[in-house]
């Protein structure tokens, strides 16, 4: 984001808060489907399954990492179409690592993953040129 902001100056920094104002709104919205729908991660429903890392949370879905991924992928990937090669397979990786750390069910990515991209087409569709264009 500051890379984009440096090189594009002040369109810049329009592109990034319209970024960051969609990467809260998939905070608010994990974190209360999450308090609501209440499902345990994999590794403490099957004891075969091995957590590789810790937890942010207690709850599993949807995935908050894989909803920002693909949210800031599709964003990027509009208003700087030059990193399209980079936030696409970024997006794909972090969804993947989700369910192969142990702490996701495909199910739980491939919401997440939707969610994301309702909330980044969502924004474009109220908002063509941007949040602040």
């Amino acid at each position: 984001m500051l890379a984009v902001i440096a090189v594009q100056g002040l369109p810049g920094l329009k592109v990034v808060g319209h970024i960051a104002v969609c990467g809260l709104l998939c905070v608010a919205v994990y974190s209360q489907l999450k308090n609501r729908l209440v499902r345990q991660r994999p590794y403490i429903s099957w004891q075969h399954i091995r957590a590789h890392i810790a937890p942010l949370d207690v709850y599993s879905f949807p995935s908050g990492h894989t909803m920002n991924a693909v949210n800031f992928a599709v964003l990027f990937s509009i208003f700087v179409p030059a990193l399209i090669w980079l936030v696409v397979p970024f997006a794909i990786l972090v969804a993947l690592s989700r369910v192969v750390l142990g702490m996701h069910y495909p199910t739980d990515v491939l919401v997440g993953a939707l969610l994301g991209l309702c909330i980044s087409l969502g924004s474009l569709a109220l908002w063509p040129e941007g949040l602040f264009g």
